[in-house]
Formats: C-alpha cells, structure tokens, sequence
C-alpha cells in the first residue's frame, strides 16, 4: 500500500517523466521502486525513503534526523540511504525505479545510468554533482549499477511519500521500528505479443501516444 494515502510508488513512477531517458510501455515492469527526500533547516534536517515492490508491497520506511549542510546534500544523501537499504533486500537482477523531487539530482541519475552504457563511459548528458555532495554520489553510482537496470523519475514534493518522513523525522520516528522485510515482486500477469514487441505490455494511458528516443541496452528497453 501506499504511505500516506498517496498512490503507490509503481503509479507515481509510471505518471512522472524521466530525465534523458524514454518512458516506454515495459518502464512498469520494474522490480522494486524507492522514493526518497532530504530537508534542509538551521535546526537540523531529515531524510526519508520509501520502498515497494510493483505489486505495491511495502518493503521499508525510513524516517532520519539529520544535519546537511544544504539542501542539496540532504537530497543526495537520502537516495545513497534509500538505495543502500534497497540494495540489501533486492536480488542483483532487479529493475529499479527511483523517485525524487530534486530535478539535478534525477537528471545526473539517469546520465549516470546512460553513461554506465556508453562504449566509453560517457553520458550524452551532463552531470553537474554539486561538490559537498560528491562522497554520496559515488555511493550512489556504486548502488546504480549493482542492480540490473535503473531509471530515475521527476516527481513532485507533494506527491512524494518521503517528504513528511524527511521534513518531520521526529513525527514518524516509529517507522523505523517497524521491521523492513525481504520481499519479492509478484510476477507480472502474462499477455499476447503487442505490435511494438513490449512483452504483450498495454502502455499505460499517458504514454500511449508518445515517440520514443533513441538509445541501447538497458537505458531504452
């Protein structure tokens, strides 16, 4: 289920565009999703991270005081924090979905992942890392790759489930004691074969219509 009452992790993912990257019919299939968010104040910060499965199977909530020195650091080190709590309870073979509401920081994540493609390790995109940030953003990358496939997605602040636990850690201190589980997706229902090869996948409404950008290997499939 979702937190908060907001919509599940798999529908926010599939509503909200992607960086540098297509957001073809088979971007719904993906293993596992994490949103996170980090909060910046004079009297100290917060982070939080959500992780579902597609199937919309909660496998964690965190809630974190913290003390970034900015508001871009707080970002980035949510998401190292979200993705190393996901990386210890997902297989090596998942398809991952990130969610943030930081528009660089789910830029450089998916120049990341197209560079982790290119010949020569190059993103066609520039990746503008702000310097207080670079420690996370290696850890970052290190997790990025050790899933199969990874996409990052734009979301908005008032749709993201990991804002209030970032922006109030002292509210929901209790969901750190609930015991985060090891849970794998429910298998995707089988379908014919579609005319554009999706593995049978009907495109969801928003993206039905929608030309697709070039692009190789996991960054486009």
């Amino acid at each position: 289920m979702a937190a908060h009452g907001r919509p599940a992790l798999r529908d926010l993912f599939d509503e909200s565009p992607t960086p540098h990257i297509a957001h073809p019919p088979r971007t719904h299939h993906r293993d596992f999703y994490v949103a996170t968010d980090g909060s910046f104040r004079e009297a100290g910060g917060g982070l939080g991270a959500v992780i579902e499965t597609r199937d919309g199977t909660r496998v964690a909530r965190l809630s974190t005081t913290d003390t970034p020195p900015d508001n871009n650091v707080a970002e980035y080190r949510a998401l190292h924090l979200g993705l190393d709590v996901l990386a210890a309870r997902a297989p090596p073979e998942a398809r991952v979905g990130v969610l943030v509401d930081h528009d660089a920081l789910a830029s450089n994540v998916n120049g990341a992942v197209l560079a982790a493609d290119h010949p020569d390790g190059r993103s066609p995109h520039p990746v503008d890392v702000p310097p207080a940030s670079a420690n996370h953003w290696r850890g970052i990358r290190a997790r990025l790759t050790g899933f199969a496939e990874a996409r990052a997605a734009r979301i908005e602040s008032d749709r993201n489930p990991a804002h209030p636990l970032a922006n109030a850690p002292g509210r929901y201190e209790h969901v750190n004691r609930t015991p985060d589980r090891c849970v794998l997706p429910e298998l995707p229902r089988s379908s014919p074969a579609s005319a554009d090869g999706a593995d049978g996948e009907i495109p969801p409404p928003s993206r039905a219509n929608r030309g697709r950008s070039g692009g190789s290997g996991r960054a486009s499939d």
